[in-house]
């Protein structure tokens, strides 16, 4: 089940409760279980423990949380660039996507970023031959070489990150999403600087996700609640 909600108010309760306080960053973000007894607990959020582990859940379903179709995991961008992109994709309006992952707060990833954007921006032919490789002819004929994307997740992100994204701007479109992991298997995805309109609207869909896997408690996995402080606010339930 899914819900979209664009709105600043209490919308409804039950099941599960997620909160972004006003005026506040995404670390103000809480979730809470309807009990048995019809009281709220908050439910406790950590990280990773291995930044794969992180990786491999969001590449496995890609699509449903981030609107970007899955290409390849720790892709060699070559002996110039010196690295592997932890994740390549291409979006849902055919903009190509890189995706670094952090388990914690790391000041070093708006630079990987940018230095994977250069090399995504003079690799158009490898990038291509990826996408037809697994997506098809058609994916690649609808290529949007215009303002390629990267995303970057992590637990969080320092002020100068914030200030450099926002500064970089239509430039270099980089997204920054925090994510937590909350009991039940709770995943949550939250869109903490938007680059700017022309390009966050291919984004982290909504600027939050919540996705419950299988192991997540039959309380959360029924419903959600949400309220939003002047973002869009997106939860998915497994």
């Amino acid at each position: 089940m899914t819900h979209q909600i664009r709105n600043t108010g209490v919308l409804f309760s039950i099941g599960s409760f997620v909160r972004s306080c006003e005026g506040g960053w995404a670390s103000d973000l809480k979730v809470f279980r309807l009990g048995a007894d019809g009281q709220d607990v908050e439910l406790r959020s950590s990280t990773v423990a291995l930044e794969v582990q992180l990786q491999r859940r969001v590449e496995a379903s890609m699509e449903a949380m981030l609107g970007i179709r899955f290409l390849a995991s720790e892709y060699p961008t070559g002996p110039w660039h010196r690295g592997r992109v932890d994740s390549l994709g291409l979006d849902e309006n055919g903009v190509p996507v890189v995706i670094e992952f952090k388990k914690g707060n790391d000041s070093g990833v708006v630079s990987q970023a940018i230095s994977y954007l250069t090399w995504l921006r003079s690799s158009h032919h490898d990038f291509e031959a990826l996408a037809r490789e697994k997506l098809g002819s058609e994916a690649t004929e609808s290529i949007n070489w215009r303002a390629p994307r990267a995303l970057c997740i992590a637990a969080g992100f320092s002020h100068h990150d914030r200030v450099a994204i926002g500064d970089l701007g239509r430039q270099w479109p980089i997204e920054l999403v925090r994510y937590r992991i909350f009991d039940g298997g709770l995943l949550s995805l939250q869109l903490v600087e938007p680059v700017s309109a022309a390009v966050s609207q291919a984004a982290v869909r909504g600027d939050a996700l919540l996705d419950g896997l299988a192991q997540v408690l039959p309380q959360v996995k029924s419903s959600a609640t949400c309220v939003a402080s002047g973002q869009a606010l997106r939860t998915a339930s497994a």
